[in-house]
This record gives C-alpha cells, sequence and structure tokens, in this order.
C-alpha cells in the first residue's frame, strides 16, 4: 500500500481518508496512514457524527461540557474543533513540506 500511495501522489493525484476519530488520531492510525502515503483527511457533520456516536472515547468530555452548561451546539464545536485541530498537528508536517 505504501508504494502505491506514493506513487500515486508523485503522479499528482492526493489520496485521502474519509473518516476522522479520537481513536484513529489519538491511537496512531491517522499517523500510520500519513506516513503510507495519505495526503488528507475529510471530514462533515456525518462523518462526526458516526465518530461521536460509535465510541466512547469522548462520554467524558461530554459529560463535562454538559456539566458545565454548554448547549449541543457548542458540545458540538467543542469536540470537532478539537478533532481537527489535533487532526492538523499530524499533518503540519506536509503543510510544511508543500509549501
Amino acid at each position: 500500500m505504501n508504494d502505491i500511495l506514493h506513487q500515486t501522489y508523485a503522479l499528482g493525484q492526493s489520496i485521502w481518508y474519509d473518516s476522522i476519530s479520537r481513536g484513529a488520531i489519538r491511537g496512531g492510525e491517522l499517523k500510520k496512514l500519513l506516513e503510507a502515503g495519505v495526503r488528507g483527511v475529510t471530514t462533515n457533520p456525518a462523518i462526526f457524527q458516526k465518530a461521536l456516536a460509535g465510541s466512547a472515547d469522548y462520554d467524558a468530555d461530554v459529560k463535562a461540557l454538559i456539566a458545565a452548561g454548554k448547549s449541543d451546539a457548542e458540545i458540538y464545536d467543542a469536540l470537532t474543533l478539537s478533532e481537527v485541530r489535533e487532526a492538523c498537528a499530524l499533518f503540519r508536517p506536509l503543510w510544511d513540506e508543500s509549501r
């Protein structure tokens, strides 16, 4: 897989991972995909809904935000912005490299 993704990029195509989750970011899966040649990640409300509903990774943060009196929209924004920031940190070397 590694060679194919790098060869694809050399031909001018960038392969993106169509998912984002705390588990993939913090568990190292996204970093491994980047090392294999993935050049980006997509996200949208449906992807976040799947990540939030499909994992207990967010439970403690959701409980803390509820206890802080945050609205549903504020909770969603806090969680999704956190995930995007963490993913951006992983992608920073690619961004620097691409100038």
